[in-house]
């Protein structure tokens, strides 16, 4: 089979995923879970190297022969743009492959909630989307750059490796950096995006203490910065963004996050219990000012209250509340909700409130 009919078939049965692995068939992952492809013969090594082979240039050959692996994303005719990751195991070659939308849908079309809407109205500061892989945030990132696009006339400039959804120039000017092609490096890049004269910056994934400083001090000198995590909640992103640095920067290092971060959306993709599809689980932290004092006071451990009461007012919700509106909409199950929750008896008592209502 090639590369491109197993693409089509990616399309075709509205996967996420597709994972080609010697020893296997090709395996879809669909609404959240792994299939085996229809009528799919067993891979071998050999298949997987010539498949590889069709995809990839010869300088990209030889940085997957030095490192044993290689990232990128391209846009095929007859079925659409996507991500590839080829790395080795078993010694031998193996690929994981993203479908990339071929469209950005718009905050609404997403489900999102107006607070994210206003984090993006805002003219600076940081902005966080976190979750697991697959949980949807290059979608939810690319809706609110998307809606920045339409509405202001700003500079965006994203830093991707690799670069998955392409935006077009609307009101804004786009500027989409992939490194290796574009940039050599993504340290060395962060130092020139400054000089790219930028509104709004879009950084990726924030992978590292030098990643996180450069986005806070973007941030600070009057500029959107947008990143993502790979963490699970709020608190725990406010903990991996203070833990990386030395204990003696780790004050100095909370005083500028209570300054310059504006909002953490932390994110799931759930299968809904009634058909095909997913449903997105959605905590949202917005910065008020009692929040901003608890980051710079080191009481992180109180700022989860202040998110169950903070919805009305800020727009916040925690994830346990998320979680109890898709169970109470019979979007999802609460069997499912329970395994999830970092607070079960939390949320029993929630899903046992709305019962009686």
């Amino acid at each position: 089979m090639e590369l491109l009919e197993l693409l089509r078939e990616v399309r075709q049965q509205q996967a996420s995923d597709l994972h080609l692995v010697a020893g296997s068939v090709p395996r879809l992952r669909v609404d959240g879970r792994l299939k085996p492809m229809p009528q799919a013969a067993m891979l071998t090594s050999r298949n997987v190297s010539d498949l590889a082979e069709s995809l990839l240039t010869k300088e990209h050959q030889r940085e997957l022969a030095e490192s044993g692996e290689w990232d990128g994303a391209y846009t095929l005719q007859e079925a659409g743009r996507f991500r590839f990751h080829l790395y080795t195991q078993r010694g031998s070659l193996a690929m994981a492959v993203r479908a990339v939308s071929e469209s950005i849908p718009s905050i609404d079309e997403l489900g999102l909630p107006s607070a994210a809407r206003g984090l993006m109205q805002k003219s600076q500061g940081l902005v966080l989307v976190t979750g697991p892989t697959g949980s949807g945030k290059s979608t939810t990132l690319a809706a609110m750059l998307d809606q920045v696009n339409q509405e202001r006339r700003a500079h965006i400039v994203s830093l991707e490796d690799p670069i998955e959804i392409l935006h077009p120039h609307k009101k804004s000017l786009v500027s989409q950096l992939e490194v290796g092609s574009d940039v050599r490096e993504f340290q060395a890049a962060l130092k020139g995006i400054l000089r790219q004269d930028p509104d709004v910056v879009f950084l990726g994934e924030l992978r590292d203490r030098e990643t996180i400083q450069a986005a806070l001090t973007m941030a600070e000198t009057g500029h959107l910065t947008v990143a993502t995590l790979h963490t699970n909640s709020s608190i725990q992103s406010l903990t991996r963004l203070i833990s990386v640095f030395p204990a003696h920067q780790q004050q100095e290092v909370r005083i500028q996050l209570s300054m310059v971060l504006e909002g953490i959306l932390s994110q799931r993709l759930l299968p809904c219990v009634k058909g095909p599809g997913r449903a997105l689980a959605l905590e949202i932290l917005i910065l008020s000012p009692a929040i901003r004092n608890l980051i710079r006071e080191d009481k992180l451990h109180q700022i989860y209250s202040m998110m169950q009461t903070g919805q009305s007012q800020y727009g916040m919700q925690t994830m346990n509340q998320s979680l109890a509106k898709l169970c109470r909409q019979e979007v999802i199950g609460s069997e499912l909700a329970l395994e999830l929750t970092m607070f079960p008896e939390e949320l029993t008592k929630l899903l046992e409130r709305t019962r009686h209502v």
